[in-house]
């Protein structure tokens, strides 16, 4: 990275008090993401909240787990939130096939989705899939669309597989352990939790996936139209966020821990809970680089091609500040 992603841990701002609205002129807004629980690898939902850059926005935002990302469309059209953060298939399949006018504002990361099998097994390849059992988040994840494509190319019928919906966590590395599924589809994020979990795994992609953009800042339309400030608000935030995170990967592992306590790893030593969150963080990191640079590698949020909502990768947060990662004392 060149010098301007070198933004010291020490002298990131805490921007919360940096002309911010008062409480009561913040706008509510709802915020559904695409995943069961909201741990370290979702910094550019996470870190606005806990730096201050929506409050900036003049925008109080409530991030909420809404499962997969097909659920977390549902709620965008029933009117239950103002925004998701969700898989971009999912998106295009509610224009398409629904004909309904959910619109991408932020293009954050890549396809990174994976099928993990055993590093030593016999699964070699996506034609070696057939009449397997597959693990998913749950059977309305985005990734099944990506996956389908894969095994089509490769001469498999998806009705020649099974797909098991087995959540998050626990459950996915006990089901993979005791054999009761051949293969997980989950993204990199989440691939890497396993992997800290102790699972010998190799990955298999699409040739072309990490070329095409995939998880994504959506909203209806009717929305943007009646509020575009809100939509470049969180735009905005999330850039800022994103931007902080590649800077600063340790500085916001710490800053998510300090506030979402309850996501924190446990079952090994500091150092090691430290090295999980990094790797699983830094699969989210890699998607989020990868898609700046399929952008273009100039400006944030290139999808909705107005320069007041797109970000420039030389933005940098203001050198005197009270540091939000200072050391504990």
């Amino acid at each position: 990275m060149g010098y301007r992603w070198r933004i010291l841990c020490g002298t990131a701002a805490v921007v919360a008090a940096l002309g911010s609205l008062p409480a009561a002129a913040q706008q509510k807004v709802r915020l559904v993401v695409g995943a069961n629980v909201i741990n370290i690898g979702y910094p550019m939902n996470t870190l606005p909240i806990t730096l201050g850059y929506w409050k900036q926005e003049g925008l109080d935002v409530e991030v909420i787990p809404a499962g997969a990302s097909l659920q977390a469309v549902q709620q965008l059209v029933a009117g239950n939130a103002e925004a998701a953060q969700v898989n971009a298939s999912v998106v295009i399949q509610s224009n398409v096939k629904n004909d309904l006018p959910v619109r991408f504002v932020m293009g954050n990361g890549v396809i990174d989705w994976s099928v993990s099998v055993d590093a030593d097994g016999p699964i070699k390849s996506f034609k070696d899939l057939k009449g397997k059992t597959i693990g998913v988040l749950s059977l309305a994840t985005g990734g099944i669309a990506y996956l389908n494509n894969a095994l089509r190319a490769s001469g498999v019928d998806p009705k020649d597989i099974n797909l098991v919906p087995l959540g998050f966590g626990a459950p996915v590395v006990d089901a993979f352990k005791n054999e009761r599924v051949d293969a997980l589809l989950y993204w990199a994020a989440g691939t890497a939790t396993f992997q800290n979990a102790g699972l010998n795994l190799r990955q298999m992609t699409g040739d072309d996936w990490r070329s095409y953009p995939d998880y994504s800042l959506a909203m209806m339309q009717s929305v943007i139209e009646k509020n575009p400030n809100m939509a470049i608000g969180l735009v905005r935030g999330a850039a800022k966020a994103t931007v902080f995170a590649l800077a600063n990967p340790d500085c916001a592992r710490k800053l998510h821990w300090e506030k979402y306590p309850a996501t924190k790893p446990t079952g090994a030593d500091e150092a090691t809970l430290i090295k999980w969150d990094l790797n699983n963080l830094q699969g989210q990191l890699d998607s989020l680089s990868d898609a700046f640079k399929l952008n273009g590698g100039k400006l944030w949020a290139i999808s909705i091609r107005h320069r007041s909502t797109a970000w420039s990768s030389s933005w940098s947060m203001p050198s005197k500040s009270t540091s939000p990662c200072r050391p504990n004392r």
